[in-house]
């Protein structure tokens, strides 16, 4: 089985898992940070060499407070912990997403996070954390019109590398194979231009139920399908 070069993942279903036991969706959330430590180790061993997931959308804000505050101090504990487990597993992280956002503390720990693993060869790990794709590409745009009234770009040379080279993604492969929990059958603002040739495949499952087994599962199916680029 050929595993795809680069999966991205909507982690979707925290709060019906947590509902489904009588839990605080919070309970939810931290169940399904659980799930992502092991589906990278997962990735990695399935031969996957890029995966990105989307932890926290630019939408993510408009969400009740009280679980705003609960997702980003899971964000925090997530990222202080996050050296060790990568610096073990060989594992590079990038976080993408506007992070201007953030807290200071989260922007520094960000930052630590992606310097000391910038190295490390195995499995390199996206997070969008306050992403949101048209956001990125308005983002992208504006660099480019900075560039274009600096006189450093001409418009009519911007071509579609030149425009990727702008978005957060700069320098990682598109996804081959996106993966979404929890029966929703949407994108939710998720990487727009970059999924462009990807393959879709939906599951039922709930994220924080989500396991090697079930990715096994979204790989074969990626397997079966006729990858033909620029055709219909």
């Amino acid at each position: 089985m050929n595993a795809p070069k680069h999966v991205a993942i909507i982690m979707d279903g925290n709060g019906r898992w947590a509902k489904d036991r009588g839990l605080p969706r919070n309970m939810g959330h931290t169940q399904g940070a659980k799930t992502v430590e092991q589906i990278c180790e997962d990735a990695h061993d399935l031969g996957v060499k890029y995966l990105t997931v989307y932890a926290f959308s630019t939408e993510n804000w408009n969400r009740p407070a009280a679980e705003v505050t609960a997702l980003m101090t899971l964000l925090r504990s997530y990222m202080k912990n996050s050296i060790k487990r990568a610096m073990k597993n060989d594992m590079r992280v990038r976080v993408i997403g506007d992070k201007t956002r953030l807290a200071p503390d989260l922007q520094r720990d960000i930052a630590g996070l992606e310097e000391t693993t910038k190295d490390n060869t195995g499995l390199s790990f996206q997070i969008a954390i306050n992403y949101g794709s048209r956001d990125e590409m308005i983002r992208g745009m504006r660099k480019l019109a900075d560039q274009v009234a600096k006189g450093q770009l001409k418009s009519e040379d911007i071509t579609e590398e030149i425009f990727a080279e702008a978005l957060d993604t700069n320098g990682i492969p598109d996804p081959d194979l996106l993966i979404r929990t929890s029966g929703e059958l949407r994108i939710s603002n998720f990487l727009l231009w970059q999924l462009a040739y990807t393959e879709f495949y939906f599951t039922d499952v709930l994220w924080p139920n989500f396991n090697k087994d079930e990715l096994a599962k979204a790989i074969a199916y990626y397997n079966e399908r006729d990858r033909r680029f620029g055709k219909v």
